[in-house]
């Protein structure tokens, strides 16, 4: 997922007059008001790819170290990413095939990554007194407590179960089995550190003047933390969690952060942001004894609290968007027709949560264990393919709540040129 909130560089300055005083203000401090103004807007999960994996894991390709995935295809005119005219379009997707029925565990690793921030000289960074890090060791339980993990009743199953179980069973209808599920069987990992050098981020202080009430990281500094340059490499997060065997090509890989949102710089120096997550995946050379090149499945996430962004973004609601996404699409190559999305954006994936994030009712409050969490809707696999009537539950384009996409989108030229 990508939510981009348009502003200039020089707007971080500008707005904090506007916001009120604060106590000890610093020129890369913001506040919850520089993003208030801000308009969402789309773009391609492809710039967040930051594995080095040459294109090679395309739909339908076998012989890979990774998920348990199944393949297929459906048919419906449009054009590739190049432009060319193509009407048969291959995917794969986490589990196994849902005509078969049964039931697929996937195991899910939850790291939650804390954020150090840091001084021009390395030195850990106080603000007011207060050491500027932001805990996300404190959302592990909230998450596996959460529809993500937990079970829940949906209308597309007969039994309780998970939230992304609950989408993918809805998106196959009658095609799948009673008795098809895709599980998640989470287990928390160790924690780890990202550190982020001072002109590297912005920061937004708490009202009590605590860190932090959200951390802007700049992104190509974040994903050159995060992603391992070669392997084995133990100085970024994901190459210390493989060295550690808490991160593996049989997984899907939680790293869970605590308001931690990425922004880019533009060539005419605007600024791009917040990114709250995205899904991915590391791609390492083939391993012995399986002699297949291995990928690492993986999503960030952030933890949002409420208030920050509009549309009822909080809490779960990257993580739910990333898991969805990863379960439809877990090698980031599931090409499809051009589509619009109601809110304007133009796609050719199955990003079944870029969809309907645009819209202000994006996210479905499932109340459970005491706390009302606010996992986004999604799209169904039928919108993806034209499809008319859809063959989903209930004619469904979209789940839990059925009522965001009424019909199947217009078809799109190239790059949605119409």
């Amino acid at each position: 997922m990508k939510l981009s909130l348009r502003f200039a560089v020089s707007a971080f300055a500008a707005l904090l007059g506007a916001s009120g005083t604060l106590i000890a203000q610093e020129d890369d401090q913001i506040t919850v008001a520089d993003l208030a103004s801000a308009v969402a807007e789309f773009h391609d999960h492809g710039s967040a790819n930051r594995h080095k994996a040459p294109n090679i894991f395309g739909p339908g390709v076998k012989g890979i170290d990774s998920l348990v995935n199944f393949t297929s295809s459906f048919t419906s005119a449009g054009f590739d990413p190049n432009g060319k005219p193509q009407s048969v379009w291959p995917f794969s997707m986490v589990g196994n095939d849902p005509a078969k029925g049964r039931t697929t565990t996937i195991q899910s690793a939850i790291i939650p990554v804390s954020v150090l921030l840091l001084n021009y000289d390395g030195t850990p960074r106080y603000v007011n007194g207060q050491l500027l890090y932001a805990d996300a060791t404190q959302f592990v339980n909230p998450l596996l407590k959460s529809p993500v993990y937990d079970s829940h009743r949906y209308t597309s199953s007969e039994n309780p179960t998970q939230f992304v179980d609950a989408v993918q069973k809805a998106g196959y209808g009658r095609e799948a089995d009673d008795d098809w599920h895709t599980l998640l069987a989470p287990s928390v990992k160790t924690p780890r550190l990202m550190t982020l050098l001072r002109g590297t981020y912005r920061y937004a202080l708490n009202k009590d003047g605590s860190c932090c009430l959200y951390i802007l990281a700049e992104e190509n500094n974040f994903g050159n933390l995060l992603f391992p340059p070669n392997a084995p490499d133990g100085t970024t997060v994901i190459g210390a969690a493989e060295l550690a065997g808490d991160m593996t090509t049989k997984e899907i890989t939680t790293l869970l952060f605590n308001n931690v949102y990425l922004y880019s710089v533009n060539p005419d120096g605007t600024t791009s942001c917040c990114v709250l997550g995205y899904h991915s995946y590391d791609y390492e050379a083939p391993a012995t004894p399986t002699g297949y090149p291995q990928a690492f499945v993986m999503n960030y996430s952030s933890w949002i609290t409420p208030g920050i962004f509009k549309g009822g973004f909080a809490d779960v609601t990257a993580a739910s968007h990333e898991m969805a996404e990863i379960f439809a699409d877990p090698f980031v190559n599931n090409w499809t027709p051009w589509w619009l999305s109601p809110s304007g954006g133009c796609q050719d994936n199955l990003e079944v949560g870029d969809v309907v994030e645009g819209l202000s009712n994006a996210t479905y409050p499932i109340t459970m264990n005491g706390f009302t969490y606010h996992p986004q809707n999604v799209g169904l696999l039928p919108w993806f393919e034209f499809q008319s009537p859809s063959k989903a539950f209930q004619h469904a384009y979209s789940y839990p709540d059925e009522t965001l996409l009424t019909s199947a989108p217009a078809p799109q030229k190239y790059a949605c040129k119409n």
